[in-house]
């Protein structure tokens, strides 16, 4: 009996899409045909491959008020939000733009008697797992240096946002990039997990939870087969004393509520200096009454429903589980009369909280944030490092020498300064403890993508 795979749409609880998972024959049948056009696609000069690849993005584009309205239905976000386009054009433009220098060969000679050198070489079929929070772009970080470098893809994308992958094929395809070299499929566990057991890819790049980068590890023990695994994260704020206090509140706040808290990294705590606490968490309670939740295609909505009732139902369970321990709510749920205790969920403010409480330590990926004060910058790289999780940190200071310093003591993958919940395409997006491992974006992501291959060659006999 064929498993269909259902998008439950946040908005009402309808069944917004469906599919068919492919047996486990058909999928092998797709990876097997993804590798035979690899070799083709490879031969093509760089410059052609780009040109497709930027066709296919453009082609995206397009496609903008279909993909708002099915991504509102999807996951949830406001329409006035406008979906992923920005980030998802400057991270191409980007990736293309260096993709001659970080795919260049480093020559160590190049004389009469020797050529030697390091060519970085496609891996061969990439793999994509995306998450269904930013559906877009996250897929685009590996999808698009992958493609460059010359080797195919195959994009599993999550069960919530089943027709993102069926966008972007059809708008990359459209672009040029042939069918067999960019391949959306709809796949069970099962089927996912026996075909990386069976060695079917060269890399694997999956953006998701903790638990479920640890079973894409067991499915791949012993395949040798390259893993980049973006996982939980729990990302803090410090708002220094010198910092400038309107900014950090505005700038942190929308990091912890955007997109209804569900950001890789969305601010999830945030500890204030003891000398501006009480002025952050006035302005900060103030700052979240603003917020209107409601129909993600209200115009007025800037808060929408939560992907999934079930992940609206662990914020609300962290939530009550600290102010039973103590903590004290400051946002009168009463204030968002959408919420419907299901999907809908109404923003909240804590503060008295502690290192003991969930909502401090587990991630919660929803619009809820813990406010701590601190004596000193000692004990905010304490707090901030006391965490399985280490994706980014946010530091609010006038001093860059003083978040340098600050940021060089933190276990963290990137280090903010002024600024919060961002990529830079320029700089590896990566992570450490239990946010995973690997990188995408900037030079090094072609590096996950590529492998190195030496070639020595010697002109003479003697």
């Amino acid at each position: 009996m064929t498993k269909m795979i259902q998008c439950i749409s946040p908005v009402d609880g309808s069944i917004y899409a469906e599919r068919p998972a492919l047996p486990l024959a058909e999928a092998e049948a797709a990876v097997a045909r993804a590798r035979a056009a690899q070799k083709d696609w490879a031969a093509l000069p760089l410059a052609t491959r780009i040109e497709k690849v930027k066709a296919g993005v453009e082609a995206l584009n397009g496609m903008k008020d279909r993909i708002v309205e099915e991504l509102a239905w999807q996951m949830g976000r406001p329409t006035r939000f406008g979906g992923e386009f920005g980030g998802v054009n400057d991270r191409t433009t980007y990736i293309s733009e260096i993709a001659a220098e970080a795919l260049a060969p480093m020559v160590v000679e190049a004389s009469d008697r020797f050529e030697r050198r390091i060519e970085r070489a496609p891996v061969g079929v990439v793999f994509v797992l995306a998450p269904w929070n930013y559906p877009y772009l996250t897929a685009i970080n590996t999808i698009v240096p992958a493609l460059i470098a010359g080797n195919s893809v195959v994009l599993k994308h999550a069960s919530q946002t089943l027709l993102v992958g069926e966008r972007l094929a059809e708008a990359l395809h459209m672009g040029g990039v042939p069918a067999d070299v960019f391949q959306n499929v709809v796949l069970d566990h099962d089927t996912t997990e026996a075909l990386i057991a069976a060695r079917a890819f060269n890399f694997i790049n999956f953006t998701g939870s903790v638990a479920g980068g640890a079973a894409m590890e067991r499915a791949a023990a012993g395949t040798f087969t390259g893993l980049g695994l973006e996982l939980g994260g729990k990302d803090p704020g410090y708002v220094a004393a010198d910092a400038d206090l309107d900014a950090a509140v505005d700038s942190l706040m929308d990091g912890a509520m955007f997109n209804a808290g569900q950001c890789c990294c969305g601010i999830e705590r945030i500890y204030v200096h003891e000398s501006l606490y009480g002025a952050f968490v006035e302005k900060a309670v103030a700052w979240v009454k603003t917020l209107k939740l409601g129909s993600p295609f209200d115009s007025g909505s800037t808060l929408g429903p939560m992907a999934n009732a079930r992940f609206a139902a662990v914020v609300r369970a962290q939530t009550a589980e600290a102010v039973a321990e103590g903590a004290t709510p400051l946002i009168d749920p009463a204030l968002f009369p959408a919420d419907d205790g299901g999907a809908y969920l109404a923003p909240q403010v804590l503060t008295g909280v502690t290192h003991q409480m969930r909502v401090m330590r587990e991630e919660s990926f929803g619009p809820v944030v813990g406010i701590m004060p601190v004596k000193d910058d000692a004990e905010a790289i304490s707090l901030m490092n006391d965490s399985p999780y280490g994706l980014t940190a946010s530091i609010w200071t006038a001093s860059a020498g003083r978040a340098a310093e600050i940021g060089n003591q933190l276990d963290t993958g990137t280090v903010f300064m002024n600024r919060c919940d961002y990529l830079d395409p320029a700089l590896c997006w990566t992570g450490c403890k239990d946010t995973g491992r690997g990188g995408s974006l900037s030079v090094l992501g072609f590096h996950a993508v590529t492998r190195p291959k030496s070639y020595h060659l010697k002109k003479v006999t003697k």
